[in-house]
């Protein structure tokens, strides 16, 4: 897989922590951190591949983010 690039269009930001939380603080806190885009997408959803700079994607299963991505 190619290296994900850096885009100047995503702001510093841990990841990470956003896994646990519950999916609208979730994506509220993106926001806020100046995510452009924030797609909460279910278990298995089916996606394409293409990085989008600025986006910021979370699985969420039960309410809860269990995966976060960017791209």
């Amino acid at each position: 897989m190619a290296p994900v690039p850096h885009s100047l269009n995503e702001p510093e930001d841990d990841i990470e922590a956003y896994v646990g939380l519950a999916r609208q603080d979730a994506e509220d806190r993106a926001r806020a951190r100046g995510w452009k885009t924030v797609r909460s997408l279910a278990p298995g959803t089916v996606i394409t591949m293409e990085y989008l700079g600025g986006r910021l994607n979370f699985e969420v299963r039960d309410g809860r983010v269990h995966r976060c991505w960017k791209g």
